[in-house]
């Protein structure tokens, strides 16, 4: 994994594109320590910061194809490129490396932007074909790994990171309130809007291409729900499903470096390390995170798989003070406001990885969302039910099925859990009806927006952008498949493989992966009968029966414990941390003019109070404090943030001798 940056159309200033190019790729240094490499023409630049895990010698970027008329500069991994280099080989290219990377230059002379449909990895690259004048940028299905731009005069700069975007330093800085409404509202920012006026992102499973001074976004690949018209025994979809993640696993397992695995003590990740040890006889390192506070930790569950599965375990204990002195390194990586304290703990675990030697880890991320593991889609059914059984005796019931890990439930009591569910569809399209309860309780925090805020984003609703995620055609998917949807192009992309995945892990240079993202196990668990992947209210239930062999009873049979952290109570729970008051001060919040000080002021005191906290106050705290972080770190001093962490490049001999 690593970290790409790119200039086109740079009209001949070959030198200042140069300078500019290694700052951008400095400040990225902590996505690719290994090595730094640079190409520049007189139309295109690129420059690639370089973690090395395949052919570490030979695999330097950018890397062209045989007659240096095409170059590209990639972040990410192709799984299966030993497949494809013998059918490229057979066609007579020729290769100079042993990578990965190389193979798509040669797939894209081939096969043009369709070399993306041979592709089976992560990914974000720039392909610069000097014989067409085109630049082909393109990101991985499901939104894996970054890819940003913007716009400088008659120039489109790239970068995976934005914080590279800004070392050119004609691009503006500033926070887009837009984008705080859509993250107050649905956890993250509509691509291609990002947290900051004027920068985007390339959407998941979207190409772009720029030449003759137009620009074209495509799509290339999306999800589809449509049910498998074959008739098939549960049994033969769990026996595909265990055949493919065994695959998708014994590919995600290829590197030139050691690859451990997270283990969280859940079935996901449990899942995963079980495969990996059936698809290799060596010893497997797991790592895992472990909390003081016992309303978070899973270390009992996670000493069972280690035990079962014979694993070498390594864990972090993470404390309230932990997460609240890292939050602003946090920030500094997520490049947006978060509303949740969970990214904080992966920073440090992926920090114990790198100091026991490794860079590579498999996860068992997107078991979730393919599989229909989250309360959301429980709850989404149980409303359901409600509501076409208004009298059923078995409400109650049904209603403590939710939440049962929750200290403090909308579910412990009944009558207060029917007033919670019963939100407000106003305004809300049907097919959003899944995800009402969790935006509707999320907006309350923009109560905390100051009135210059709420003047600015008038009537504002992010619903407009959020249905160029929805195809024409999601009315005719079933409910539980039309909520999945939603979640995988919305929370997935946007918060959890962002700001808990990518950003976390590569901020101490180690890479994840994620054999239950593998596109062909997307498409089998899209095909399955709905009531194979949530029977009754069982979540995962398809998963559970294709792994009894692999996993003990008490694994199989555990309801679902989301991973969650403490969240104001990391910043308020008596060692505060040192830059918080400040940060919160009202002199501070009026100059930044997000938020309302005084309402800020009530929060903090009844945070500072220890009064237990409902799901808004928690958002809205996390929010806050990540917001003004955003603001502090690059906006009032982006240089000096900058500065340190490029100079920190400079003095890594991998990089001084060619920065």
């Amino acid at each position: 994994m690593c970290g790409i940056a790119g200039i086109f159309n740079l009209h001949g200033d070959k030198e200042s594109a140069m300078l500019t190019l290694k700052k951008m790729v400095a400040i990225m240094h902590h996505r690719g320590p290994d090595g730094a490499g640079f190409y520049c023409d007189e139309e295109a630049g690129l420059g690639h910061a370089r973690l090395s895990i395949i052919d570490l010698t030979g695999g330097g970027q950018p890397i062209h194809n045989e007659d240096r008329s095409i170059w590209i500069t990639f972040n990410g991994e192709i799984f299966n490129y030993r497949e494809l280099r013998k059918d490229l080989l057979a066609r007579g290219h020729e290769f100079y490396t042993e990578s990965d990377t190389e193979v798509i230059v040669h797939l894209y002379e081939d096969y043009g932007v369709d070399c993306l449909e041979h592709l089976n990895g992560q990914f974000a690259f720039a392909i610069w074909n000097k014989n067409t004048g085109r630049l082909f940028m393109a990101r991985d299905r499901v939104g894996i790994r970054p890819l940003f731009y913007t716009f400088s005069g008659d120039q489109v700069i790239f970068a995976s990171e934005i914080k590279a975007l800004f070392m050119d330093r004609r691009v503006k800085r500033e926070i887009d309130p837009y984008a705080l409404d859509q993250i107050f509202t649905f956890w993250m920012t509509i691509p291609p809007r990002t947290a900051f006026k004027n920068i985007f992102e390339i959407p998941a499973g979207h190409y772009m291409t720029v030449e003759a001074g137009s620009r074209k976004l495509n799509k290339y690949w999306d999800m589809d729900f449509t049910p498998d018209s074959r008739v098939r025994a549960e049994v033969e979809w769990a026996e595909e499903l265990r055949e493919l993640l065994t695959d998708a696993t014994r590919l995600q397992l290829r590197a030139d470096v050691p690859v451990g695995a997270y283990l969280s003590g859940g079935l996901d990740s449990s899942v995963i390390t079980a495969l990996i040890k059936k698809s290799s006889d060596t010893s497997l390192r797991t790592f895992s995170v472990t909390f003081e506070d016992e309303a978070y930790d899973e270390r009992v569950y996670q000493r069972e798989i280690i035990e079962y599965l014979d694993t070498v375990p390594s864990d972090i204990r993470c404390t309230y003070s932990d997460i609240g002195r890292v939050f602003p390194d946090v920030i500094w990586h997520t490049e947006k406001p978060v509303l949740r304290t969970a990214s904080a703990p992966l920073y440090l675990l992926s920090g114990l990885v790198r100091e026991k030697g490794y860079k590579v880890v498999l996860t068992g991320e997107g078991a979730d969302e393919i599989l229909a593991g989250y309360d959301i889609f429980k709850e989404t059914k149980v409303r359901r039910f409600m509501e076409r059984f208004p009298d059923s005796k078995f409400r109650p019931l049904i209603l403590k099925k939710l939440y049962p890990y929750l200290a403090h439930s909308p579910v412990k009591s009944v009558q207060y859990a029917e007033e919670f569910f019963k939100t407000d569809t106003a305004g809300y399209p049907d097919e959003y009806y899944s995800h009402f309860p969790r935006w509707n309780t999320t907006s309350k925090t923009k109560l905390f927006f100051s009135d210059a805020m709420k003047e600015s984003l008038g009537n504002y609703s992010g619903l407009n952008e959020l249905s160029s995620l929805l195809p024409d055609d999601v009315y005719k998917y079933d409910y539980l498949s039309k909520s999945q949807y939603i979640e995988s192009k919305t929370l997935l992309p946007g918060y959890i493989l962002s700001s808990q995945g990518d950003r976390m892990a590569m901020a101490h240079s180690v890479e994840g992966r994620f054999p239950f993202l593998d596109h062909r196990v997307i498409g089998l668990c899209c095909k399955m009968p709905p009531n194979i992947r949530m029977n009754a209210l069982k979540e995962k239930y398809i998963l559970r029966e294709s792994m009894k062999d692999l996993l003990p009873a008490s694994t199989l049979k555990r309801t679902k414990q989301p991973y969650m952290a403490p969240d104001a109570k990391s910043f308020f729970s008596g060692d505060t941390p040192c830059y918080l008051d400040e940060l919160l001060s009202e002199r501070n919040l009026q100059s930044a003019g997000y938020f309302n000080p005084k309402a800020v002021s009530v929060l903090a005191d009844k945070c500072r109070k220890n009064a237990a906290l409902g799901f808004k106050d928690n958002m809205a705290a996390v929010g806050v404090i990540s917001t003004m972080l955003l603001h502090d770190m690059f906006i009032d001093n982006f240089d000096s943030k900058s500065k340190g962490a490029a100079d920190r490049a400079a003095e890594d001999k991998r990089y001084a001798i060619k920065v």
